[in-house]
């Protein structure tokens, strides 16, 4: 039996905030601005991927989520497995110029590929699918290729392939530096700190919508760059200074100044996409009025207990200390319950993380401060949100073993679909 080649890995969803918004070089993907994100746990929010080389396979294919998609028609797509292919090639070149025997010196980079991926949230939504995604690729193919450069090295491989897949190329809390080189060698991704820096720190993500979202975030940055008259200043002034507060709130834990700058980002996101022209909003009523909810829990707190952001779609990110997570799990299951149609694993699949049973999921108020802030917000129509996810800060990409692969024996998908 001949030796299979073959990685399989996961990577995990990264959340902005200090948000990566408009290209200077669309080809490579160069930022206009540095940007900061937090790793979310793999353990709720993830893409698997599959990679396997082989001279028998005819041509390069990609299955995505049990579906077939054209390779050929995502020119980033080539690209990324091109750079990889590149590295791989030189790195066959230099062991046999060093010695090696030929018949040691496997020639992946001159064989075909089968990819499968699969998303475990929806894809499109604006939850950083492609982040992950791109991520899972590029760290397979490393994987799969052997590859001797380091993780900063290969996110300029998975950032020409999505931008801030740099950033999920990493656990914790990461920061993708701009560079100024038109040839991109120094754009890449570097870890601030650990997932264990910060252990108290979570998330709850609440998805207001599982649509794909009608305008991309590649077509919105670039309308945005063309038009917006605040994107500049954005670019020139505060980025900069917001880059240097967050790292340092970062590292002293301090949870009130990394929640209002977080906010703030946000805010100004949707300002700039709302003074492109034509204006673009990735916000709907669902999230305005999650926006006013956190401001009212902090208020009633008394202090900055939470913080929303949102990237280019619907979709909430509200971070709280765990010591806060409780009330406000509380409190969001309650004004926003599930739809009578909707399984609670559906909804929350994290219930058991915070109640006792799944009965008090969205029914029971423990604080009295908990319960008034509820009936002065009142209660959402059932489904207005779709699904919530609690989830904590993650490491970076997981190599799995061959048992994990989304692969058969003949380099199919093992869950296609017709």
């Amino acid at each position: 039996m001949s030796a299979k080649y073959e990685a399989t890995v996961t990577a995990p969803v990264n959340i902005a905030v200090i948000k990566y918004w408009g290209k200077r070089d669309s080809a490579l993907i160069l930022p206009t601005n540095s940007s900061l994100s937090v790793t979310l746990s793999q353990d709720h929010l993830s893409t698997r991927t599959t990679i396997r080389a082989s001279p028998d396979f005819g041509k390069d294919r990609l299955w995505l989520n049990g579906v077939e998609e054209d390779i050929a028609a995502s020119k980033r797509l080539i690209n990324s497995i091109t750079t990889a292919r590149n590295l791989r090639a030189a790195l066959e070149q230099k062991l046999l110029s060093e010695g090696a025997p030929a018949e040691t010196v496997v020639p992946l980079s001159k064989w075909s590929l089968h990819v499968c991926s699969e998303n475990n949230f929806p894809t499109a939504a604006g939850l950083a699918s492609s982040a992950s995604g791109y991520a899972a690729l590029v760290k397979a193919l490393g994987v799969l290729f052997d590859l001797p450069q380091s993780t900063s090295d290969l996110s300029r491989v998975a950032r020409v392939g999505s931008g801030s897949a740099c950033r999920s190329m990493f656990g914790g809390f990461v920061a993708w530096q701009a560079g100024v080189s038109d040839d991109g060698h120094d754009s890449f991704a570097v870890q601030v700190a650990d997932r264990q820096h910060w252990p108290e720190l979570q998330a709850l993500i609440l998805v207001a919508s599982d649509k794909k979202k009608a305008i991309s975030s590649t077509a919105g940055m670039q309308t945005t760059v063309e038009t917006s008259e605040l994107f500049a200043e954005r670019v020139r002034s505060v980025v900069p200074k917001r880059m240097e507060a967050m790292q340092r709130a970062i590292a002293e834990r301090d949870f009130g100044t990394f929640a209002e700058i977080t906010m703030r980002d946000s805010n100004q996101f949707h300002a700039v996409c709302l003074d492109t022209y034509p204006p673009i909003s990735y916000m709907n009523d669902i999230s305005r009025s999650i926006v006013s909810l956190v401001h009212a829990f902090n208020a009633a707190r008394g202090r900055v207990a939470a913080a929303y952001t949102y990237d280019a779609g619907p979709n909430a990110v509200i971070y709280a200390l765990k010591d806060d997570m409780r009330d406000l799990v509380e409190l969001v299951t309650y004004c926003f319950p599930r739809d009578d149609s909707t399984l609670l694993e559906a909804f929350y699949p994290n219930s058991f993380a915070i109640f006792d049973s799944a009965d008090q999921v969205g029914q029971r108020l423990t604080r009295p401060e908990v319960a008034q802030l509820a009936e002065t917000a009142g209660k959402f129509p059932p489904g207005s949100v779709r699904r919530i996810i609690h989830t904590e800060v993650g490491d970076g990409p997981r190599v799995l073993p061959d048992s994990e692969s989304l692969l058969n024996d003949a380099g199919m998908p093992k869950h296609a679909k017709e």
